[in-house]
C-alpha cells in the first residue's frame, strides 16, 4: 500500500490517519539536523507498515532538504539499520 504521508511542518511531524487513529513521527530540526524523537502508531492499527512508511517519508524529506539525521527514536534507528545502507549517508551520531 502506498500512503501519502503528510508533513506537518508547523508541528514538526509526519502524520497519517489510519482507521481514524493518528500515527506520527515527531522530530526537531537544529542547524540542518533532523532529530527524530518519537514514532507512534496506536496498537489497534499496528503491524501494517505505517511506522516504516513514516520513517521513509521523514528520511526522504531529510535527503531532499540536505539535512542529516540523528535517530533518537529506537524504532527509526533500528529501521534505518535494516535498510541495507540506503540511508547511512544521512546518519550522524
Amino acid at each position: 500500500m502506498s500512503r501519502s504521508i503528510e508533513h506537518n511542518v508547523d508541528a514538526k511531524r509526519f502524520q497519517w490517519m489510519e482507521d481514524g487513529k493518528l500515527c506520527v513521527l515527531d522530530y526537531e530540526l537544529h542547524a540542518g539536523v533532523m532529530i527524530i524523537t518519537h514514532t507512534g502508531v496506536p496498537e489497534s492499527v499496528g503491524g501494517r507498515g505505517i511506522a516504516g512508511d513514516l520513517a521513509r517519508a521523514a528520511l526522504d524529506t531529510a535527503r531532499a532538504q540536505g539535512w542529516k539525521v540523528r535517530p533518537l527514536c529506537s524504532y527509526v534507528d533500528a529501521w534505518m539499520r535494516r535498510q541495507r545502507g540506503a540511508y547511512d549517508d544521512l546518519r550522524i551520531s
